[in-house]
């Protein structure tokens, strides 16, 4: 059964070039609040500060916030992609992520290749990746264009492509960052029905999001994020309100 726990998380980025002591003492006194310097005497960033949580079978569950709250560095530290300084992070459950579904695509490569390479990272055999390239290839409708480099694709045609990539999947813990927005109406309306289905069929969602009407339709629960620290978590009405 899925889950998700975390306990006093906290995610730093270290801040390089920044040697002059004058500057880093102007930076420090301008925003204590997420600034500091660390053991080896570097400023750093403090992107997430003592996070904990748990997320349940059955919960879909929104991050909300402004701009550099810290929403998606929570979904990145989920995911796998950024290691915690402090605190402890458990995901159980197989993950799926559209944070940014053109991350990793080779430009040089042509469609199909990147769809290859994708299916023998997830570990499936050269079958089951052949079976990914065409069931890809069908919804993206990218006819001749599969053949050709991703460099060449128009900004639609990559949007499809990586789309299709990242979806043709059944996670049981989806990661999300926004609902999809991009691409012609035809594509949308497919992606649309697609993407629903992917949400219904996981276990776990955990979707930023800036759009509310998304968060009300989809989300049951709401976690709010100020300055990299949680300041509500609750029902998602209680905390739109708040």
């Amino acid at each position: 059964m899925a889950e998700i726990r975390v306990e006093e998380l906290s995610i730093e980025f270290p801040l390089y070039h920044l040697g002059a002591r004058s500057l880093k003492k102007r930076l420090l006194a301008a925003t204590p609040l997420r600034l500091r310097t660390d053991d080896a005497n570097r400023v750093v960033v403090a992107a997430l500060r003592d996070l904990s949580f748990a997320i349940g079978h059955g919960e879909r569950v929104a991050l909300i916030g402004h701009n550099g709250a810290g929403k998606t560095t929570l979904l990145r530290t989920l995911a796998g992609v950024y290691e915690p300084v402090a605190g402890r992070l458990s995901v159980r459950g197989e993950i799926g992520s559209l944070i940014d579904p053109q991350a990793g695509m080779d430009p040089v490569a042509t469609g199909r290749e990147n769809i290859m390479l994708r299916g023998l990272y997830r570990g499936m055999s050269e079958a089951e990746s052949l079976r990914l390239a065409q069931e890809v290839a069908e919804f993206a409708g990218l006819a001749e264009f599969l053949d050709v480099p991703v460099r060449t694709y128009s900004s639609g045609m990559a949007v499809r492509l990586s789309f299709a990539m990242a979806t043709a999947m059944e996670p049981e813990v989806l990661l999300m960052d926004e609902w999809l927005s991009a691409g012609d109406a035809e594509f949308l309306a497919r992606a649309e029905a697609r993407l629903g289905q992917l949400v219904r069929d996981a276990e776990i969602l955990v979707m930023a999001s800036h759009n509310m009407e998304i968060v009300r339709h989809w989300c049951t629960r709401a976690i709010r994020l100020e300055a990299g620290r949680i300041v509500a978590d609750g029902p998602v009405e209680e905390v739109l309100a708040g």
